[in-house]
């Protein structure tokens, strides 16, 4: 009833799952049985495995809850510089396995639940995923907090709580369709509310200049309830928490008027107050201007600076008062990260705090809020930057345009001084477009507003300084930094390659896990014909796992033994899952062209989602899956070559496919992928990786080599010598006939017999509008793509490359990244202190901070 006895043979090998003791099993057991109990009205006999789940999660809680609150209860007394990651994403998947493994319990619960007749597996995948977030950017948050709560920050991730998530994506008749995320329907066990902290946030209303100053009356009301989520550090005690505001409607709202008749009518008009924090937009890489989004931004920004200022206040530090009132040093206390431009509503909302309430001088609260933020950007794509209506603005938030003029006025007039007479910079620099629609330029207010602006990766920081950014780079350029991305180990090795994780574990010993560079001495192992040997089998079984999963799921037979090409993120027109549909194309035809020839084997494995208003990314994934159903249904294929869309790609599915991959396809048009953080996840667990010289794919080459990847295809120089010259997609046409047989192929309906120019638009597009330039690349990514397949033929020396990979992942652990963030731009020391577990007296701390400093 357990899960594969290898796995649970392996998970108790090694202490980096916790240690199965008898005393904490029948422990376990004993709260698992109390929970049962708890839950169920009725016996054991008609419990369901969602009943288990429960009873198991809440078990596992018991165990967070004390660490928890010794964590608050230590950074109260210690008061360290608190750390808030400000996000409109935190995509976290499940919580149940990875809190396991952070409280070194995985063992004990496997043992526990084994015991109990109960299948570990099964519990697992009935949690739902927590989606609340699109893709890099909300993945990205939640490794960050985890690594923060490893590194023993004072860090608190602040965002919103959706009631609904990401969308559900289906395929039918292999369109996408979206369905409503409900992820909450049977309740959460990983929250808490705390009504006690609920926080008032206003909206409308006019702006009066009074003699004591600006006050902003006749607004609206909204009241934003938090839920606490407690975010566990690895094996070290520290639990941190992330902070989700939910809106709920005043008791009063549109009754204050007494005579209102309707009653009904007012109590039904609460939703839309709480439809702030209905629903998350399903917008990646793209701009839509809706008020309701705005309501949102500031909403998660209103409630979140509230609640870091009671906390500044209240501190007990070195104060005989109970209260601070001089904010002289709040930047040594708060640092506020802004990820991406979505929260910066925080700027002129924090200069409104401190200017109208707090009634500091204008300069002062300026050079207090500038000293507190920074800001991460996350994308250079035009379409993708926040450039909100004033005159949205002015009628959601009137006074916060008056600061935002102000704000521009200034920094204006500093420009001015610098560069007299020169008009054009002044309308490049503004934070006000004209023209047209009068726009906020929310990057030029993160710029202007911060102390520190950082890019993902060395190549996308050089393109934001460089060229999106130049003039603000110009003038100050100790101001730009980079900060290259990364990934958990935790979740990405431990928690979803156990097989992986424990064989490099005996390796190296179990250090790795908190400081992923020691990976390096993986390099010892790379001519060890047993080791290489033991890689392999690794691989082979999460392939044969996986490939059950999708003939479960897909009832596509898979052979395991086949390459799995893995493309898997968000589908855009700039990530070019079209180039790969090309090249699955060109495949078909050779092996249709000369069925007896040598192939290597492939599964072709292709996920993501497409925006529901993104008519281009709906018709690849149609494209893809009429592709698939032609490919799959050939019997001169064969088993040669498989086409799979996986349908509704997330965290979880994530988890299953990454550690079956072979291939790893990075193959955004060079300079338009930031960073990316997938290719990190498959790189870490012994995939390799065929990719442009774009976003963290650069720095990938520069760690294990370039000969260690397949790199193909233009370098960001290439394509702004293309740009000027002017891509001609004719060109390639006319000369390679692999690719014009594979467009006419999709022009004429030979994928969508019934509708032969289904496909009009997307060809269309590749013509006459291919900003991403995919043509330029095809033969380059073909003949990069013939490598692969040889290499895959000498397993062994496949298989030496993937170790070499694998020693060469260590720099891209999110620990790393936020040591930089805290040392660079924080100003705060990572701290190895272990808080004493619930069970031992408090004051058995030792102080390890590095440097000795508290943090």
């Amino acid at each position: 009833m357990s899960r594969p006895l290898s796995d649970q043979e392996r998970r108790k090998q090694i202490s980096i799952r916790g240690i199965v003791g008898a005393e904490s099993v029948a422990e376990l057991k004993r709260g698992f049985n109390r929970h049962l109990h708890f839950t169920l009205v009725k016996d054991r006999n008609v419990a369901t495995p969602r009943d288990y789940y429960f009873a198991l999660a809440h078990t596992v809680r018991d165990h967070l809850v004390g660490r928890w609150i010794r964590t608050q209860q230590y950074y109260y007394e210690k008061d360290p510089k608190r750390i808030y990651y400000l996000s409109l994403e935190f995509y976290m998947g499940r919580t149940l396995q990875n809190t396991m493994i952070n409280l070194g319990l995985q063992n004990a619960c496997d043992e526990a639940i084994y015991q109990l007749g109960l299948d570990m597996e099964e519990l697992e995948e009935i949690e739902e995923d927590a989606g609340l977030g699109n893709g890099g950017l909300g993945r990205l948050a939640a490794c960050f907090l985890d690594s923060m709560a490893t590194l023993g920050l004072a860090a608190y991730g602040y965002g919103i709580r959706y009631e609904y998530g990401i969308f559900n994506q289906k395929i039918r008749d292999g369109w996408q369709v979206e369905e409503a995320d409900d992820w909450l329907r049977h309740g959460n066990p990983w929250e808490k509310a705390r009504p006690e902290y609920m926080l008032p946030v206003h909206f409308y209303g006019r702006v009066e200049h009074t003699a004591t100053g600006a006050k902003w009356v006749d607004t609206q009301v909204v009241l934003a309830l938090p839920y606490d989520t407690p975010v566990p550090g690895y094996m070290n005690n520290t639990v941190n928490t992330m902070r989700l505001w939910s809106a709920r409607a005043p008791n009063d709202f549109n009754l204050r008027d007494f005579n209102v008749g309707d009653y009904i009518q007012a109590v039904l008009d609460r939703n839309l107050a709480e439809n702030i924090s209905r629903v998350l937009y399903p917008n990646d890489n793209f701009f839509e201007g809706k008020e309701l989004r705005l309501k949102q931004e500031y909403f998660v920004v209103a409630a979140t600076l509230q609640d870091i200022i009671r906390r500044f206040k209240a501190s007990k530090f070195g104060s005989t008062d109970s209260v601070r009132t001089v904010f002289d040093s709040f930047p040594d206390q708060v640092a506020i990260q802004l990820n991406d431009t979505h929260p910066a509503m925080a700027i002129p909302e924090l200069m409104r705090i401190f200017v109208d309430i707090e009634k500091l001088p204008w300069n002062k609260a300026w050079d207090i809020t500038k000293q507190t933020f920074a800001y991460t950007n996350h994308t250079v794509l035009p379409e993708a930057l926040e450039r909100w209506p004033v005159d949205l603005v002015e009628k959601l938030l009137p006074r916060h345009l008056q600061i935002i003029y102000e704000i521009n006025q200034r920094h204006l007039d500093h420009i001015a001084s610098l560069f007299p007479n020169d008009v054009e910079r002044l309308r490049r620099m503004s934070l006000i477009e004209e023209g047209g629609t009068k726009r906020i330029n929310m990057a030029h207010l993160c710029i202007v507003g911060s102390h520190a602006v950082n890019g993902v990766a060395k190549i996308h920081s050089e393109i934001v300084k460089t060229q999106v950014f130049e003039d603000f780079a110009a003038l100050e350029p100790e101001k730009f930094q980079n900060k290259t991305n990364g990934i958990t180990p935790r979740r990405w090795l431990l928690l979803c390659n156990p097989g992986l994780a424990e064989l490099i574990a005996e390796k190296i010993g179990e250090d790795y896990v908190r400081d992923l560079s020691q990976l390096t001495k993986l390099h010892e192992f790379v001519d060890d014909d047993l080791f290489i040997r033991e890689v392999a089998k690794v691989k082979q079984e999460n392939k044969v796992k996986f490939a059950l999963y999708l003939e479960k799921e897909y009832k596509v037979k898979i052979n395991p033994s086949s390459m799995f090409d893995v493309h898997v993120k968000r589908i855009h027109e700039y990530k070019r899952q079209l180039m790969n549909c090309l090249h699955i194309i060109t495949m078909y035809n050779r092996i249709r062209r000369d069925p007896a020839k040598l192939f290597v084997p492939r599964t072709v494995i292709i996920g993501g989602r497409g925006t529901p208003g993104y008519h281009m990314a709906k018709m690849i994934i149609k494209l893809i899956n009429a592709v698939a159903h032609v490919v799959n249904n050939d019997p001169t294929v064969g088993s040669k070559l498989k086409v799979i869309f996986l349908e509704n790609y997330r965290v979880s599915l994530a988890e299953k496919v990454i550690p079956a991959t072979d291939l790893s396809e990075q193959i955004s048009t060079a300079g338009t992928e930031a960073s990316g953080t997938g290719n990190m996840k498959f790189m870490l667990n012994g995939a390799l990786t065929i990719g442009t010289m774009d976003g963290a794919n650069v720095e990938m080459a520069e760690e294990a080599g370039e000969e260690n990847l397949f790199i193909f295809g233009m370098r960001v120089e290439d394509v702004i010598e293309l740009d000027r010259e002017g891509y001609n997609a004719q060109e390639y046409y006319d000369q390679l006939p692999e690719l014009k047989q594979a467009v006419d192929q999709i022009a004429s309906g030979f994928f969508s017999p019934e509708e032969p120019d289904l496909f009009k638009d997307v060809v269309n597009m590749l013509f006459h509008h291919d900003r991403f330039k995919v043509f330029a690349d095809y033969e380059a990514y073909v003949k990069c793509q013939e490598k692969v397949s040889k290499l895959y033929l000498n397993s062994k020396e496949w298989t030496k490359m993937v170790i070499r990979n694998i020693a060469a992942a260590g720099k891209f652990s999110s620990d790393r990244t936020i040591k930089e963030y805290a040392r660079d731009i924080w100003h705060v020391e990572p701290s190895d202190l272990k808080i004493p577990p619930p069970n031992e007296p408090r004051d058995s701390a030792e102080d390890k901070t590095l440097n000795g400093t508290a943090a």
